[in-house]
């Protein structure tokens, strides 16, 4: 080899080892984004919703991470199965946000991306072709009085070579952008789809939820949309192509022998990083756990801080909250120690096959077979394997996250289904003033099959009347709301309004038409007058007054600082229970629906402010035709109803006006003596001595 060459190669391989360190702040950024998302795993917990119910994980050894039962063949092969079976339907699921039906806008875009990705791939190919020219060029003895310059020796590779970094660059840039639309759009999709389907689930499923957890799994789903989409469409199959593009021309230009080297090395190091990948999956499986926990307890124990101050349990809530910190803290420390030992390996192994190139391609230009030129070119393709191999692991990893994190998001979907209309279903014919009748014939109800609510239940609440219902607690009152607004569906019997079968028109029709105070007020973080609006959207703010007149609660509205214009606080911790009840009262006024249900609607109001509002209640229903439905604990509120329902163990037991059921000596007299004595000891304690 000629002093020249000598020179030329060694600054070839530094030039090799400089351009191809340049590479390695992104692999490292790679790896540090591998483990600030492992960090921020305690922002995530999709995995622990799908395991709520199994037992707490035990902090074991790595290798006995997985509980015994579980490390039988069979057991891990149909784990195995489901999962695989698990990933493509998310996979699918997700490709038809990306390729969607007769958009063809959005097809093109995937189109467009794939054509600038695989340009981009085919220029990243030919730098090190260049390059190697350049240096074969450059590297031929020359005549001392020969007048050539390196723009005659080499200035057109050089340019190409310039051309084809920058190419390479713009492409993988321009891609970047044009995934970007994708990415948002099928986040968006996801996420509207989501929130509206969560919207439209039973009251069983809302009733079993867990407020932070839900939230921050639709969080953690949408985010891995992104990553998801990245990997699968612009990471994983260019790197393919990238990966036989450089074995193609390495077996065609120097031989087999570097081709079975490099597909080896792919191979070990695929194989070293999927096995690694899965047993180091247990870890964060129990990391989600924990942070699920914990996201859990400290929301609980936020929401409910009334009741932490009022029995000093600050200590116990900050213990528990501790305690699932802990668990995650663990397994932290092995996902950052496994971490360490897939790096580690992957590097050996990486390490090695270049190192094996080296040798052979030095071995062959001593030989004279190769010039300097191949043994640049040899490195720089091996180098630039190094950041699909890195990538590849890296996608791996994230990838079992994030399908972990899609997985529970798909479920919820796909696992709990809203309550939808049946085939031919019809609106619910109910004019605004000529109300019907509401049956129920013969309903048997129960939340949980062994303790049924209703077993034969079957009533009349006439067209245009004033019903109460009244009963001890626990004969299901409430549950009759429920059945009508179809939040839950009977067992057997059936609920008609008119000649109509609920479970037979639209439910939009039919919750339109029914308008509820419920005992406990839900108010939005709002102002005074979005939480009254609430109730009918399209009226403006003069009929939202009105309402609130007519629920007797205008006079506290411009009590407070800011009127109507006041912010309730979230839930409406900022204003009284009595408060929130007549704007509830107010909220339903203005929706103005044919049937009108009041469950307990004063019972955080006193004796004068519920009379009043009762007064204005009944002075409401006597303009119009309105079919209302009373919920009570306190008699003294229905006695004017024109028919009581005393409810008993799932029956009708009696009813009639306050007046014929005082006159049975039933029940219902027996609960109307019952109060009345309580209210006379009740003024006797208060009158002074």
């Amino acid at each position: 080899m000629s002093a020249f060459a000598q020179q030329v190669f060694r600054r070839s391989v530094h030039y090799n080892f400089i351009n191809c360190r340049s590479s390695y702040p992104i692999q490292r950024h790679k790896v540090l984004w591998t483990r600030i998302s492992q960090r921020r795993i305690g922002c995530r917990f999709f995995q622990s919703l799908a395991s709520e119910n199994q037992p707490k994980a035990q902090d074991k050894a790595p290798t006995t991470a997985i509980p015994d039962n579980e490390n039988h063949p069979e057991h891990l092969l149909a784990t195995t199965a489901q999962e695989r079976r698990s990933n493509w339907r998310i996979v699918k699921n997700l490709m038809v946000n990306v390729w969607p039906k007769n958009d063809w806008k959005t097809r093109g875009t995937v189109v467009l991306g794939f054509a600038l990705l695989i340009s981009g791939k085919v220029l990243n190919v030919q730098v090190p072709l260049l390059f190697k020219q350049i240096i074969d060029s450059l590297n031929l003895p020359l005549d001392p009085s020969s007048t050539a310059t390196v723009w005659t020796i080499a200035g057109a590779t050089i340019l190409g070579y310039g051309a084809a970094r920058i190419g390479a660059s713009v492409f993988s840039e321009l891609l970047n952008a044009v995934f970007a639309n994708i990415g948002q759009r099928a986040i968006r999709k996801v996420a509207r789809e989501t929130f509206e389907q969560l919207l439209n689930m039973d009251m069983k499923f809302h009733l079993a939820r867990q407020t932070g957890g839900l939230t921050r799994a639709i969080d953690r789903g949408t985010k891995g949309i992104t990553f998801l989409l990245q990997a699968i469409l612009f990471r994983i199959v260019p790197t393919a192509l990238e990966i036989s593009m450089v074995c193609g021309i390495l077996t065609y230009k120097f031989g087999w022998d570097f081709a079975v080297i490099t597909a080896g090395t792919l191979a070990a190091y695929a194989w070293f990083t999927i096995r690694t990948t899965s047993w180091r999956t247990q870890f964060r499986r129990d990391a989600n756990k924990a942070d699920q926990r914990a996201a859990s307890s400290s929301v609980d124990s936020l929401i409910n801080f009334e009741a932490v101050k009022h029995f000093n349990n600050e200590k116990y809530e900050v213990a528990q909250y501790d305690k699932h910190l802990r668990d995650y803290e663990k397994s932290s420390v092995k996902i950052t120690t496994s971490l360490a030992f897939l790096n580690s390996g992957q590097n050996v192994i990486f390490s090695s096959a270049l190192t094996m190139t080296m040798l052979m391609a030095a071995q062959g230009v001593v030989n004279g077979t190769m010039t300097v030129g191949d043994l640049v070119m040899i490195n720089q393709l091996i180098f630039q394997l190094s950041l699909p191999l890195n990538f590849l692991g890296t996608i791996y990893r994230e990838l079992q996250q994030n399908l972990l994190d899609m997985e529970v998001l798909f479920d919820l979907r796909e696992d709990n289904p809203p309550i939808e209309d049946m085939p031919g279903a019809q609106p619910l014919n109910l004019p605004v003033d000529a109300g019907k009748s509401i049956r129920f014939e013969n309903v048997q109800f129960a939340y949980h099959p062994s303790r049924p609510i209703f077993t034969d239940l079957s009533f009349t609440i006439p067209a245009g009347k004033r019903v109460a219902f009244v009963g001890p607690s626990g004969c299901g009152k409430s549950t009759i709301l429920r059945l009508l607004f179809r939040f839950y569906e009977p067992s057997s019997g059936r609920i008609l309004i008119g000649d109509q079968d609920i479970s037979q028109v639209q439910l939009e029709s039919l919750r339109k038409s029914i308008g509820v105070v419920p005992q406990d007020t839900p108010l939005f973080h709002a102002d005074v007058m979005h939480n009254v609006r609430y109730g009918s959207m399209n009226k403006d703010e003069f009929d939202a007054i009105d309402a609130a007149k007519k629920a007797n609660v205008h006079e506290a509205i411009m009590r407070l600082p800011d009127g109507y214009k006041t912010k309730v606080g979230e839930r409406g911790l900022m204003i009284s229970g009595g408060e929130k009840q007549r704007l509830a009262v107010a909220r339903v006024l203005l929706k103005d629906p044919p049937i009108l249900f009041f469950d307990e609607a004063t019972s955080a109001l006193d004796a004068h402010t519920e009379a009043e509002l009762m007064k204005n209640i009944s002075s409401a229903l006597l303009h119009k035709s309105r079919t209302s439905i009373f919920i009570a604990h306190r008699l003294r509120t229905v006695v004017e109803a024109d028919l009581i329902v005393v409810l008993q163990e799932g029956r009708v037991a009696e009813q009639g006006t306050h007046d014929e059921l005082l006159r049975k000596g039933g029940l219902y007299h027996r609960m109307w003596l019952q109060q009345q004595a309580a209210a006379e000891l009740l003024q006797e304690e208060e009158e002074p001595n």
